[in-house]
């Protein structure tokens, strides 16, 4: 028969053996990890090459695009200040004369109502 010196010897070997098993099987979980890790890495990075590439000639396409439109603003811009312009010389150039006429029209429509006999009880 075992002794208690023995058998707590006995128990404490069980208890390293079984913790040297469970920390076996945690590294050896760990190195798979890190080999799907790394696996994943190098797939990322093959595919995120081209990617950037594609993004390059996008944001250049794009700042071709952009001054395109800038220049077309531009245009627009000038064609709206030349219509102000215009704008404004024809209101120039029809509003004296309208106000000229309309001053006119008043000015004989007073005279011709001047002129006619007034009758009792009419107000001017």
């Amino acid at each position: 028969m075992l002794t208690a010196g023995e058998v707590a010897g006995l128990i404490a070997a069980t208890g390293w053996v079984v913790l040297v098993c469970v920390l076996a099987m945690v590294l050896v979980k760990l190195a798979r990890l890190l080999t799907e890790t790394t696996k994943a890495v190098s797939d990322l990075s093959e595919r995120v090459a081209p990617l950037l590439d594609d993004v390059s000639v996008t944001v250049n396409e794009t700042n071709r695009q952009l001054v395109a439109v800038e220049a077309i603003a531009r245009d627009v811009k000038q064609v709206s200040g030349h219509a102000a312009k215009l704008s404004a010389v024809a209101e120039t150039i029809f509003t004296g004369p309208l106000i000229k006429v309309s001053s006119l029209s008043y000015g004989i429509r007073r005279a011709i109502e001047a002129r006619r006999p007034r009758r009792a009880g009419q107000r001017r």
